[in-house]
């Protein structure tokens, strides 16, 4: 399996439509990331949850996913469920990470998520982001609709280990649900990295995306 890589990673934005979404669908990723790149621009908009246990749960894990990053978090107080009824207020929350350079790298949910609130960042994403690489993360949860995935970040055995131990460790509100729990993250990371050769993986989403095969090196960029 050919790999592309983009270079170094100097600013990323991360969506989540709740607390956890960005942790769950891509916490190896940005641990892997930001240990690579020490004060990489992490600036994290998610759009429920503010002003409750869940905010305080959400500010104390990204800071231990995005270890040595110029991290910037902010969890608005949109009621969940109900995105979709505020869209105007979703975009202008997600437009407001927007700086006057696009980000080389944007994390949000993937596009077919059957979760409305999951899907309506995922389609507003691209809107906002024009000319950035876009990865639609998965979530795993009760409906039943990962995606095909398309693109695939291996993590080693550590990356992958921490990941499941820092989601049951800073997100104990959520310790209830019968889908979340170390076996069941380190399970679907198993499945992915079965899929693309390695141990544990995480899988993303992208819908659009351009190889510059002519200058002698691989840059994948996403446009809409």
């Amino acid at each position: 399996m050919k790999s592309l890589t983009p270079g170094r990673i100097s600013e990323v934005v991360v969506l989540g439509a709740h607390c956890d979404d960005i942790a769950i669908g891509a916490g190896g990723m940005l641990l892997g990331l930001c240990r690579a790149n020490p004060g990489v621009r992490v600036t994290a908009v998610v759009l429920t949850g503010g002003g409750t246990e869940r905010e305080d749960e959400e500010h104390a894990a990204l800071q231990a996913f995005c270890p040595g990053a110029d991290l910037t978090v902010t969890v608005s107080a949109l009621p969940d469920g109900r995105l979709p009824v505020h869209w105007e207020t979703t975009k202008d929350a997600i437009a407001a990470a927007r700086g006057p350079v696009p980000p080389d790298l944007v994390l949000a949910p993937q596009r077919l998520d059957a979760h409305q609130d999951h899907r309506l960042v995922a389609e507003i994403a691209p809107t906002v982001f024009r000319d950035s690489l876009i990865l639609g993360y998965e979530i795993l949860k009760w409906e039943g609709d990962l995606p095909t995935v398309t693109v695939y970040q291996p993590l080693a055995d550590e990356l992958a280990q921490a990941k499941a131990d820092l989601l049951g460790q800073h997100y104990r509100s959520q310790a209830g649900h019968d889908w979340f729990d170390r076996e069941a993250f380190l399970a679907l990371l198993r499945i992915r990295g079965a899929q693309c050769h390695t141990r544990y993986a995480e899988g993303f989403v992208t819908e659009k995306i351009t190889v510059d095969l002519t200058s002698g090196s691989l840059h994948p960029k996403e446009r809409v």
